[in-house]
């Protein structure tokens, strides 16, 4: 940390004289809320003017509603069938987020959107081992996010795309030079420290910024265990006639500390609290609740080579190399020490000084001895232990053992590495066949992947003091390996004669997956995942009346199978396919000098649904060990239908407002067989758990000058936790405010300053959304308020 900030010293520094040097003939600089470049007078949502397929994007006032320590996340929760849920206030925790667009899912068990940080792929967004793009991109770096619900664009680079596609891309070196540093504090401690430099053209045609930011926040339960993000970013932009390049490197270094879903129950009993702690106890069944032990830690390293090459007019050759690095760690404290070696009855255990790899487990010690040895529960004691997963039995109670008798514990780390090594190919080419303008694009996209994941157990170094524990672990589970390759193909052509334009294209995907155990305990596996020809097409048209279009797209959408299917023993590999759905959109769009909006209806039936089938049920704690053994099976499917509207209009030169409402009706399919779907617990007909019903927001947004602020509401209807619907999540909303002005206002002297006050949840409501797979949610975080100051140099 200390690194980084001597590097913002020294860019500081030399910006500063470097703008000194040029300031007699430099252009005066602009006030920072003014406009951080062209598109910041933006309040018009952009509705995918000329495609056959629903999109939509976020513009400036939303990313005015976030405050710069939100996540790049926040900003899409207003456009119209999205719902972003994240446990913490300011998005500092990847356990907790979940996305939901259409009736599909981001979150812990599912991976059903697409999303691509400047086109390119993001590698998974699930939690062992991907990243969203909050890891790619730090808020003040963001331009807009693209987001193509449903049929997304042929030439989209995704492996989880089934229900749409989010493209997060990055601003653009500005022309000019400009030192920026922004400082924001806030509820739960929050605080970020960012600093960026824009070097302006510091060769022929080129561009190029560098940031770097710190930041951190204290849970909001209790306000007492921070999570703290380190980031760095450097993009360089250069237009050599026929060739444009760009180049972009970020590096992200994170330790967040997670939130727990609890059931509606337990959140009626108390809404303030997740049921994690933050006070060490003498008790390791409860204590496998300590919050600052609950932890995400990754590191990511991306960067991106573009080229677009124009030879001749009509043709268009582009093309890019990039490189991603993860490692990372997620952290839990399982209240005993597995029993790995057998020392005899009596002996010490060899556990708390030795290590073993991998190798069966065979039992669980809660309680040693002085010398070491474990302790077996008094007979015919009964456990008084109610708190956590509806209590536990008398080998977890210390009122059942002497009390000279010592607890372990465990300090549980699984580590995730990742590399990826990715390159795409395009073309377009133009051309016109008498009264019809054609164009015919292609392109390629090849991606070599490694993800090794093994898992560690360490003993506490005292379970009566505290979490600190032995940094040699006593045993490594499991260390394991999965190579695969990813090649996806595509053709399109588009053409235009008068008002119409149509357009039809094939992607294919070729996919091996394999898993390679390193201990050699268990077989490798090898599997192709490979898709049929997926078809896109649609058409739009320019209806007479000026700036309204009417269109309709077919899109088939594919994902692949997770290389966490090849860890189910029982898993009869040969008979998984990969999921795929097929989507319809069709609807109209209106562009006007002060009015634009859209509406849009859709039917996407979802098929080949992976699922895992438990061999055994647990109680609703977590399973440490991983010995909930089971299959993944196909099991029908789902299908969503409904419709969406956004627009904004205009009031005046100062004042617009925005609206968007989504209608969706996402149902169970069933296998076929009532005896199947009763047995694999499929409720046909059911609404989808976590689904996203109804939901309609609504803003108003003012500027005068050096004046600005904003004030938006989402309402939410009620989402089912559960597949048999008898549990919903009541329906809520959510205001945000924010209010800002040009420091230059009243004080003239006080150039490129901006003050910007952030309320979100302004009336402190109490909800739950954003669920998991086991009938629970995330409680929605409280009112937060947060100042931030910008200053340009």
């Amino acid at each position: 940390m200390k690194l980084i900030w001597k590097i913002a010293l020294l860019v500081s520094a030399s910006a500063c004289a470097n703008l000194a040097a040029n300031a007699q003939s430099g252009p005066a600089a602009e006030p920072a809320a003014a406009a951080d470049d062209a598109a910041a007078t933006d309040t018009i949502v952009v509705i995918g003017e000329g495609v056959t397929h629903s999109t939509s994007e976020t513009t400036e006032t939303m990313a005015l509603q976030k405050a710069p320590v939100s996540s790049v996340l926040d900003q899409i929760g207003e456009l119209p069938g999205v719902l972003v849920s994240e446990g913490d206030t300011f998005g500092g925790d990847d356990w907790s987020t979940t996305i939901s667009l259409r009736g599909f899912q981001s979150n812990l068990s599912e991976q059903q959107i697409g999303i691509t940080v400047d086109g390119l792929p993001n590698g998974n967004s699930g939690y062992g081992g991907g990243a969203k793009a909050n890891r790619y991109i730090d808020s003040p770096n963001l331009d807009k996010v693209e987001v193509s619900q449903g049929t997304a664009d042929v030439a989209s680079r995704s492996l989880e795309a089934l229900g749409g596609t989010l493209n997060f891309t990055t601003s653009d070196p500005l022309k000019e030079k400009r030192l920026r540093f922004i400082g924001s504090a806030g509820s739960f401690n929050a605080q970020k420290e960012y600093a960026r430099y824009d070097t302006g053209e510091f060769l022929p045609n080129t561009y190029a910024w560098l940031s770097i930011s710190h930041q951190e926040q204290d849970d909001w339960v209790d306000s007492d265990v921070p999570s703290t993000r380190d980031h760095a970013a450097l993009k360089v932009k250069s237009d050599q006639g026929p060739l444009g390049l760009t180049g972009y490197l970020s590096w992200d270094d994170t330790h967040e500390h997670n939130y727990q879903s609890i059931t509606p129950a337990e959140f009626a009993q108390d809404p303030n609290w997740d049921r994690l702690t933050s006070q060490w106890l003498d008790n390791p069944y409860v204590n496998q609740l300590y919050r600052p032990a609950w932890g995400t830690l990754r590191q990511n390293l991306f960067g991106y080579i573009k080229g677009d090459y124009t030879p001749v007019d009509g043709l268009k050759i582009s093309g890019s190399v990039y490189d991603h690095e993860l490692d990372g760690r997620g952290d839990w404290v399982p209240p005993y020490l597995v029993d790995v070696t057998d020392d005899g009855a009596g002996n010490p255990e060899s556990e708390l000084n030795s290590r073993v790899d991998g190798g069966p487990l065979l039992g669980q010690i809660f309680f040693v001895d002085a010398n070491g040895a474990a302790l077996s529960p008094t007979p015919g004691c009964a456990s008084s232990i109610t708190f956590p997963y509806g209590g536990a039995g008398p080998q977890y109670d210390p009122a059942c053992y002497p009390a000279n008798a010592i607890p372990v514990q465990s300090y549980r780390h699984t580590h995730y590495q990742q590399k990826r090594r990715g390159v795409t190919a395009d073309f377009a080419w133009d051309a016109d066949f008498g009264a019809v303008a054609n164009t015919l694009r292609g392109g390629v996209w090849y991606e070599d992947t490694e993800r090794d994941e093994y898992r560690d157990w360490h003993t506490l170094i005292d379970a009566r003091v505290g979490d600190e524990f032995n940094s040699q672990p006593y045993w490594v589970q499991y260390n394991r390996k999965y190579p695969y390759q990813t090649l996806m193909y595509y053709i399109e052509d588009q053409a235009t004669f008068g008002p119409v334009t149509a357009r039809f294209g094939l992607k294919q995907y070729d996919i091996t997956l394999k898993r390679e155990d390193l201990f050699g305990a268990s077989p490798n596996i090898k599997l192709n995942s490979d898709s049929d020809l997926l078809p896109s097409g649609g058409l739009t048209w320019k209806t007479p009346v000026s700036g309204l279009e009417l269109f309709a797209g077919y899109g088939k959408n594919f994902s692949s199978i997770k290389d966490g299917v090849l860890e189910a023993g029982a898993t009869a590999l040969g008979t998984i396919k990969p999921e795929t759905a097929e989507n319809v959109d069709y609807g109209a769009r209106y562009v006007g000098r002060r009015f634009s909006g859209s509406i849009t209806g859709y039917n996407i039936r979802f098929s080949n649904r992976v699922t895992f089938v438990p061999a055994t049920t647990g109680s609703g704690a977590p399973d440490y060990l991983n010995e909930a053994e089971g299959s993944y099976i196909n099991v029908g499917g789902i299908e969503s239908k409904g419709v969406e509207a956004a627009g904004t209009f205009e009031i005046s030169d100062n004042w617009s407002l925005y609206g968007a409402y989504t209608h969706n009706d996402s149902k169970y399919l069933g296998t076929g067989s009532a005896a199947g779907d009763a047995l694999l617990g499929i409720y046909v007909g059911n609404t989808v758990r976590g689904a996203l019903k109804q939901t309609f927001v609504a803003s108003a947004d003012w500027r005068d000058n050096n004046y600005f602020a904003g004030l938006s509401y989402k309402w939410v209807d009620k989402i089912y936790v559960d597949a048999a619907n008898t549990t919903a999540l009541d329906s809520f909303g959510v205001a945000d405010l924010y209010v800002g002005v040009n420091v230059d206002a009243f004080m003239p002297e006080m150039k490129g300053l901006d003050l910007r006050l952030n309320v979100n949840n302004l009336f402190d409501e109490s909800y739950m959304s954003g669920v998991v797979g086991d009938g629970t949610a995330y409680i929605g975080a409280p009112r937060s308020v947060v100042l931030t100051l910008t200053a340009d140099f």
